[in-house]
């Protein structure tokens, strides 16, 4: 039995990756914003995987103080921690800006899986076989350093794509600090039927069990590799974005979001 971690899991591929885990056994800690809606899908999960082995944290990951929270309330929950599957994210939203000016795709989809990780890594390291699988995507855009400080706004897909960059970069920077730990990056697939891709864009190219297939490989098989990019629309492992292979802008990167979340 594993001990694992999905954020954002009250809908989408991050609540069926954690049915399918917890139907096998597995100690699953889910994530939710709501309160409301997390204590629905707790239910709901714990009914259909005839389960208890399933707890519930909330925080909004726009705000780091209650990822913070949230950080240590694991530490003070669980004894030890198999894999951290990074899931929870936006695209559109009501505000585009955090209350320090901050896009807010740019904190929900990195800065907060960053601050969250850095936080469970002694928990991680308890684990014989600890792994952290990050959520990228297929849109990656070069980063605006100013932008992640909160000096300038970007449009939704813009922040979108520089939030999932800096993901992969982060990663690969994790990796090579984290020889014990297996970190791996992955598009779980471009416009899954999720409510994210069908909010965003009205259609969705792929069901959503095409990235939940890929997660689920990634988390518990021997098929993760360490420091690397998994495309699911090529169904292999690919090259990121050349940034994310540009020491220089990575070490920029990290300095920054240290500055921010630490």
């Amino acid at each position: 039995m594993k001990h694992i971690l999905i954020t954002g899991s009250t809908d989408g591929i991050g609540k069926l990756l954690a049915l399918r885990l917890a139907k096998e056994g597995h100690f699953i800690a889910i994530h939710g914003r709501s309160k409301a809606k997390l204590n629905a899908t707790l239910t709901e999960l714990k009914k259909e995987s005839n389960s208890d082995n399933i707890i519930g944290f909330l925080a909004d990951f726009s705000d780091l103080d209650a990822v913070k929270k949230m950080a240590l309330e694991i530490k003070n929950t669980l004894p030890k921690l198999d894999v951290i599957v990074n899931n929870a994210g936006v695209l559109m939203t009501k505000a585009d800006a955090t209350a320090n000016g901050i896009d807010i795709r740019l904190v929900v989809n990195y800065l907060a899986p960053y601050q969250l990780t850095t936080s469970l890594l002694p928990l991680l390291k308890k684990s014989n076989t600890p792994r952290i699988v990050n959520l990228s995507s297929a849109a990656q855009s070069p980063i605006s350093l100013k932008a992640l400080q909160g000096k300038m706004s970007l449009g939704a897909n813009e922040a979108y794509a520089q939030s999932k960059l800096a993901l992969t970069m982060w990663s690969f920077n994790l990796a090579k600090k984290e020889p014990s730990i297996i970190v791996v990056a992955v598009n779980p697939g471009s416009l899954l039927n999720t409510k994210m891709a069908n909010e965003a864009y009205g259609q969705h190219w792929s069901p959503a069990e095409k990235g939940v297939d890929i997660l689920y490989d990634l988390s518990i098989t021997d098929m993760a590799k360490t420091e690397s990019y998994f495309d699911n629309d090529k169904g292999d492992y690919s090259k990121a974005h050349p940034d994310a292979y540009n020491e220089a802008k990575i070490e920029e990167l990290i300095k920054i979001s240290n500055n921010i979340v630490l």
